[in-house]
């Protein structure tokens, strides 16, 4: 696995959707927890939120141990506002993910809240 110093940073919000799916089929768990702020926040659809990168690695650890793949969809173009940003994806099963990201004092962006899927 490459360290996080060879790891390809997100220089604009709409790399970290590519960069997250890449590194889980890659097995990369330290590299998708490098997408996140240290205080991120996941709703995974479970009963509680997932906070910080300890249970997001977790969390990670247990999708990859289980075999689950993220799909690639169609991502829909970011909306930035400042330093702020929401990213998001329509899945191929049709439910939609949404993000916030905020760009990083050497520019790169980093999500600070993931929801994996969004009913409508």
């Amino acid at each position: 696995m490459p360290d996080a110093t060879s790891r390809e940073p997100a220089r604009d919000p709409q790399d970290l959707e590519r960069l997250l799916v890449d590194r889980q089929w890659a097995g990369d768990v330290e590299g998708m927890l490098a997408l996140f702020e240290p205080d991120a926040i996941v709703d995974s659809g479970g009963e509680e939120l997932v906070r910080g990168r300890e249970a997001i690695r977790a969390l990670f650890e247990q999708g990859l141990a289980t075999g689950q793949k993220f799909q690639r969809g169609e991502e829909r173009p970011a909306l930035i506002n400042g330093d702020l940003a929401l990213t998001s994806t329509r899945l191929p099963d049709g439910s939609v993910t949404t993000e916030v990201a905020r760009r990083q004092r050497d520019g790169t962006w980093l999500w600070i809240i993931d929801r994996y899927s969004v009913a409508f």
